[in-house]
């Protein structure tokens, strides 16, 4: 697993790391800048001031002494005692209009020609060695300047500069390192907090935090965490109630079956044998329809499941749905009729869910209907909706009942059903965005109508 802290103090010394990078290749740049101009600086400045020298009126034998002594303070200069050891390295020569070498330093570089080119310039010698030289043309006297000093003389400065930098840069950037470790340490310690909260905690408490003081960033958190407590108390509170609910109305079906059961074994005759079978296999038929509805109910409850949306024809899924429906409804002598247009009703809706819906509301007619009576349905557009009727010839339902039928169990005196299934209806219309609506018909029988968005 990553570690924040970790991460961060990588990211901050990486960030850290590459800016004085940046900054010490600048540094470089300017370095070297400074250090070639000051260094040329002296250069003519050395030139000059031989110059001056070599304007006072001089005897050949004079320069060849002024030769000597320049050669021979050069040597007794001890480096580290009384001079430098960049003192061997710089040069001079002085040249006449024939090319003659008037004065030089021992330690200066061999010509094939005098350089004739005034100013500054890079040259190399004879012996492969690079230096950077300054020419003054004395047209007075009619001389040749010049002044170098070898190239590593600056490149070994630079070196100095570089090393004297960089330790102390690398040393720096480790102690802001464990600086910026301890900062951030302090900084997630409130994170740390929370955990060490969380862990402490009941493994069973859903109670939510109220973490004070925390800072600003972990609000959010803390709110997300409250809501996902919030949600796994609520989806625990639905599987509670489904478990009471479940065993409250699976205890009677229980309890028929086994009387029916019972009956069976002590019925003393072939026709009491027979009708203990049948009550018993309309019993277990019941139950089945029960522990269905109920395990449709735990699937369609709120938030538990996304609903699957995607275009349908939703002439053809009603179809789809009657065409099963139909060998059940002829078994209980009920003809089901379907009034639809021909054209495609293309919808963006749960097909399952949609089949379901017309399932529940065509079980419900039938449980109310008459024999040999007829169930119509009805698909329709109007209003922004598709509406999706289901139409029985049964007693109707009471205007007081009317609220109470989308309540679980709640079952207006059909010994058939459970109470479940125009919750579910509701239910799913609710997730399909849309409405279920009961109105009494006026010639008798109800009309539950499914309405959802043609979207």
């Amino acid at each position: 697993m990553t570690s924040i802290r970790r991460r961060t103090l990588t990211l901050i010394i990486g960030l850290m790391l590459a800016g004085l990078g940046v900054i010490s290749v600048f540094n470089l740049h300017d370095s070297n800048h400074e250090i070639a101009e000051v260094y040329d600086a002296q250069l003519a400045q050395n030139a000059r001031l031989l110059q001056g020298v070599m304007r006072m009126p001089m005897a050949s034998k004079e320069h060849a002494e002024l030769y000597q002594a320049f050669n021979k303070a050069l040597s007794e200069a001890v480096p580290g005692v009384d001079g430098h050891p960049y003192e061997s390295k710089l040069a001079f020569q002085v040249w006449n209009p024939k090319g003659e070498v008037l004065v030089h330093t021992a330690s200066a570089p061999s010509f094939s020609a005098p350089p004739t080119k005034p100013g500054f310039s890079d040259v190399v010698d004879l012996h492969d060695r690079h230096w950077r030289a300054f020419m003054l043309e004395d047209k007075h006297n009619d001389l040749r300047i010049w002044v170098g000093e070898r190239d590593d003389v600056r490149s070994d400065l630079v070196e100095r500069i570089v090393s004297h930098t960089l330790w102390p840069n690398v040393l720096g950037s480790l102690i802001l390192a464990a600086m910026v470790w301890m900062a951030i340490g302090w900084g997630l310690k409130p994170l740390a907090d929370m955990a060490a909260t969380l862990r402490a905690r009941h493994s069973g408490s859903l109670e939510p935090l109220q973490l004070t003081p925390l800072p600003s960033e972990l609000e959010p958190m803390q709110a997300a965490l409250n809501r996902m407590l919030a949600q796994i108390q609520e989806v625990l509170g639905r599987e509670r109630r489904f478990i009471a609910d479940a065993a409250h109305e699976m205890r009677t079906p229980l309890a028929v079956l086994r009387v029916h059961a019972q009956n069976l074994l002590e019925a003393g005759t072939e026709q009491e044998r027979r009708e203990s079978l049948e009550f018993l296999i309309a019993g277990v038929d019941r139950t089945s329809r029960l522990v269905n509805q109920l395990l449709t109910m735990a699937r369609l409850e709120p938030n538990t499941v996304t609903p699957v949306l995607h275009p349908i024809d939703l002439t053809e899924t009603v179809r789809a749905s009657l065409v099963q429906l139909t060998p059940w409804l002829l078994s209980k002598n009920l003809e089901l009729a379907f009034d639809a247009n021909e054209r495609p009703i293309k919808v963006v809706a749960d097909a399952a869910a949609i089949d379901i819906a017309l399932n529940n509301l065509i079980s419900n007619a039938a449980n109310f209907s008459p024999a040999h009576g007829v169930i119509r349905v009805q698909l329709s557009q109007a209003d922004g909706f598709y509406h999706l009727s289901v139409e029985d010839q049964g007693p109707g339902i009471d205007e007081a009942d009317r609220e109470r039928l989308f309540e679980r169990f709640y079952s207006r005196g059909n010994a058939q059903g459970a109470g479940l299934g125009l919750t579910i209806v509701n239910t799913i219309a609710t997730r399909l965005g849309g409405r279920i609506t009961l109105v009494n018909r006026p010639e008798g029988g109800l009309r539950a109508t499914l309405s959802i968005p043609d979207k």
